[in-house]
């Protein structure tokens, strides 16, 4: 039995999570109990999970560049981002075979490159290929666009911020993973 408690969640972000749950996870029973303290709501989720420990099924994000591609995924509840890896973009299909294997996704998100005047940037045309292949291969998976402006440079502001040294900031794919971080959470958060 796993015994999850979420202190101070909106009503909103409960429904997201209600949602979630009813909607992908491999569960035998869910069991909630709300208290509502100052237009908070206080969870206690009791989960008794299947063999795999799966909780519900995860969105995946890329970052997608000419050379290089970041990916980031959900946590297990689906609302919060993390870094996973940076791959070569022409490896890409074959990255996200293995990573389907490893951890089933139900959507993929991609950072839509913008330019300030909201019209589509110059690598958008490129972007647009890749997402058409990776349909192919995925047919059932949703993919969903989220604005990319600025992701590359509060992923570089983060790093500063964290005290990543200058060296390990000038790896590119550091970089990418972070900004595909940045996107993931940027669509969690427009998505509530």
């Amino acid at each position: 039995m796993t015994s999850i408690t979420f202190l101070s969640w909106s009503k909103e972000r409960f429904s997201q999570a209600c949602s979630i749950v009813s909607r992908n996870c491999c569960i035998s029973q869910f069991c909630a109990k709300i208290h509502l303290l100052n237009g908070l709501v206080l969870i206690k989720f009791a989960l008794f999970l299947h063999k795999k420990n799966l909780f519900c099924l995860r969105i995946l994000a890329l970052d997608i560049g000419e050379k290089r591609t970041g990916l980031a995924h959900t946590d297990s509840l689906g609302m919060i981002a993390s870094g996973l890896k940076t791959v070569l973009t022409k490896d890409l299909i074959q990255e996200l075979k293995l990573e389907y294997e490893k951890e089933i996704f139900e959507q993929i998100v991609v950072g839509e490159p913008r330019q300030m005047s909201g019209a589509h940037s110059e690598s958008f045309e490129f972007i647009q290929q890749q997402v058409k292949k990776i349909s192919q291969y995925f047919p059932d998976l949703s993919i969903d666009w989220q604005d990319e402006r600025f992701s590359s440079k509060l992923a570089l502001k983060s790093m500063v911020d964290a005290g990543v040294p200058k060296k390990k900031r000038q790896e590119k794919g550091r970089l990418d993973e972070i900004s595909a971080t940045i996107i993931l959470q940027s669509f969690l958060d427009r998505s509530l």
